[in-house]
């Protein structure tokens, strides 16, 4: 890690709860101002409420000049292949299902955000064709542009879900970038950088040796978690300012 860099703020996975998006933004401003650096750890799609209006919100974010980078979770990935083929089936999931015939994945919710209210009732051939005329392009297109990871000069690694251990990271699949759990999650090895991911929610955002896991929930109502990470170690966000976070026992 360099002694000397510009702080960089992490948001953990949102699922569509613009609110929780735009409170964890003001706790950024609070502390590093409007320019503050953000790295969104992607999930940013369903469950919630409002997935189209997180993503109009990044998007106009980036196009006013916010120094606002984001990582494609495995959610994030689903709507982009809905509609080139409603019959995709995503390689990380065990299911075995397509997004919309897997309940868990809280599509329902992002196509009523568009407008398209009872969208798994109805046959999937007009699911599709709807939803190719409600979701405007551009939020296709920012979707599937979205960065895998991101490697932080300061010694940090952006990724959704984690890395393959032993794996060079340029050789690293982006299926296991975005998905994967086991066994990442338990491995102890240095990884080379620390690993700052979501993915896996926990009750409160955590950090181990080598990572730090800021999924805290938002996909199932509980508050996003937003870290600040600069020279001086890493630092959880809340309304009693920014709280300095010690490693967990490893694991």
């Amino acid at each position: 890690m360099t002694d000397e860099f510009e702080p960089v703020y992490a948001i953990g996975d949102i699922h569509g709860h613009l609110d929780a998006l735009r409170h964890v933004h003001h706790l950024i401003a609070q502390d590093g101002g409007a320019g503050a650096r953000v790295v969104h750890l992607g999930d940013l799609i369903d469950r919630g409420p409002d997935s189209r209006g997180v993503i109009d919100y990044l998007i106009e974010g980036q196009a006013q000049g916010r120094d606002w980078q984001v990582i494609k979770g495995n959610h994030d990935n689903k709507l982009p292949r809905f509609i080139e083929d409603p019959a995709w089936i995503d390689p990380g999931s065990t299911s075995g299902l397509t997004w919309t015939g897997d309940e868990r994945n809280g599509a329902e919710a992002t196509f009523a955000s568009y407008g398209i209210a009872g969208a798994l009732e109805m046959p999937l051939a007009e699911l599709h064709r709807r939803a190719v005329r409600a979701i405007p392009r551009a939020h296709i297109e920012w979707l599937d542009r979205l960065r895998p990871w991101l490697l932080h000069p300061g010694g940090f690694l952006f990724v959704h879900a984690g890395v393959r251990p032993g794996v060079d990271l340029s050789s690293q699949s982006p299926t296991d970038l975005m998905w994967i759990r086991k066994p990442f999650l338990d491995s102890t090895q240095d990884h080379g950088a620390l690993v700052v991911h979501g993915h896996t929610a926990l009750r409160r955002a955590a950090l181990y040796p080598n990572r730090l896991n800021l999924d805290s929930g938002a996909g199932y109502g509980r508050p996003a978690s937003v870290a600040r990470l600069d020279a001086g170690g890493v630092w959880l966000l809340g309304a009693d300012g920014p709280q300095p976070m010690t490693a967990e026992r490893a694991g």
